[in-house]
């Protein structure tokens, strides 16, 4: 891929957030220093991650914040997607940290924005209990009480479908069960936990409130009736399953009565409005009918007795991870988001989007992001109410099941040294926002 540099990326509306994202435990390290969460347990597990490491370290971000707060500054963006630890909130100290850090990052002039959960959730609790929703509200209104005199943008939970998926249904994501269709309940009480953190949130004076969720296009292998059905039920899957909910106020037709409790009440509280709806984007999915045999595809392995079956977009890029690169396809999602939920879809702030390359010179990420912003702006043309964009990642971090091979940063990490080095692609996004504005 090479970028249009000679083109400059088309003018976003005024008032546009720019932004970068990471997460706590990818990043923060000092694993010593907190309790410890499902994927310390996970990654305590030998096989579980393929190069054999942990989050131990990571970036050592606990120590080191400054430093990245000042890499920030230095990007120019308006804006930092970071995550709190519920596990180092339940240790003693543990909010001093995020204290700490939202202090540094308004005295240098970068808008703190935190999402709640990240999927490392604090060891011995679990998503398939009820009862873990309303803890999730209780630490919630504790970090807004501390923190949000100086916090206004808020994102609540990330990707409810992947840690449904990866870490309930296949079993390749902390907490590592393979429960398959029996893994909903998960969904549930995420979606459940979000609308309460919302209420909590709304309780403490916030105003600003999104969630940030996967999305991509489903793309049918064939016009043939068996991939578009099993494409259908895989855009439910993992689209509409968590969508529907929060925008509508109902699962679509057929998933409500699979769920527990009082669905009907339940969705009430799941569906409390909106400030703004994350989007984290990476790649549309080309889905076909199952083909009796299990699929590895994108480090994953798709079992033989799901209803589709995952296969290759041919004819595009592939990042190192495998991804296909397909920018058009978040134009796509977006106008078609705006079709299926019209004036219930609030404002779209992208809050992930990103590639996994190796270097310095790292000429494929640059052709990746402009391609995406490119995209984005065809959506905004096409009247789709965007906000805001963050790039995944500000470091190059612990990259969940994969560990340290793939690389997702606009700055490089030597996790031996700690060394920070900002590679191309940050001093193309840094010249990006200097435009922009």
């Amino acid at each position: 891929m090479a970028s249009d540099a000679g083109n400059p990326i088309p003018r976003f509306p005024a008032g546009f957030l720019w932004g970068v994202s990471t997460s706590a435990h990818q990043i923060e390290g000092a694993a010593d220093e907190r309790e410890p969460s499902a994927w310390d347990a996970f990654t305590a597990e030998p096989g579980r991650v393929k190069d054999g490491s942990t989050a131990a370290v990571a970036c050592d971000h606990y120590h080191r914040y400054r430093e990245d707060v000042a890499l920030l500054a230095d990007l120019g963006v308006d804006a930092y997607r970071f995550s709190i630890s519920w596990p180092r909130v339940r240790s003693t100290g543990g909010l001093d940290f995020y204290d700490r850090l939202v202090d540094e990052l308004c005295a240098a002039g970068v808008r703190p924005a935190p999402t709640l959960f990240h999927w490392d959730l604090p060891l011995g609790m679990d998503w398939l209990e009820r009862d873990t929703a309303s803890r999730f509200a209780e630490y919630v209104s504790v970090v807004a009480e501390r923190l949000g005199d100086r916090v206004q943008k808020w994102i609540t939970i990330n990707e409810p479908a992947e840690h449904t998926l990866l870490g309930h249904a296949l079993g390749a994501h902390a907490p590592g069960r393979q429960l398959l269709f029996d893994a909903l309940p998960v969904a549930h009480h995420q979606l459940l936990a979000h609308g309460l953190a919302v209420r909590a949130l709304r309780a403490s004076g916030a105003t600003d409130i999104g969630i940030a969720n996967s999305h991509g296009p489903t793309w049918p292998a064939s016009e043939e009736s068996a991939d578009l059905e099993a494409a259908g039920f895989y855009d439910l899957l993992l689209n509409r399953l968590f969508a529907d909910p929060l925008l509508l106020g109902r699962y679509p037709e057929g998933i409500g009565e699979l769920m527990p409790g009082d669905v009907e009440s339940d969705l009430k509280v799941i569906a409390e409005p909106l400030d703004w709806y994350g989007v984290n984007y990476y790649a549309p999915t080309r889905v076909g009918a199952p083909q009796g045999e299990d699929i590895e595809f994108g480090g994953l392995t798709i079992p033989a007795e799901l209803p589709f079956s995952v296969r290759q977009i041919e004819g595009v890029p592939v990042t190192d991870f495998g991804w296909p690169v397909v920018p058009e396809g978040l134009t796509e999602l977006l106008t078609g988001f705006r079709e299926r939920y019209g004036d219930r879809l609030p404002p779209v702030v992208i809050t992930e989007n990103g590639c996994s390359y190796p270097g310095l010179d790292d000429q494929d990420r640059i052709a990746y992001l402009d391609g995406h912003l490119r995209a984005l702006h065809k959506a905004v043309e096409a009247g789709v109410d965007v906000r805001g964009y963050f790039v995944w990642s500000l470091l190059d971090n612990f990259e969940w099941a994969e560990g340290y091979e793939r690389r997702f940063g606009l700055v490089h990490v030597d996790f031996e040294t700690q060394k920070r080095t900002p590679k191309a692609s940050y001093a193309w996004f840094r010249d990006v926002l200097r435009a922009q504005r």
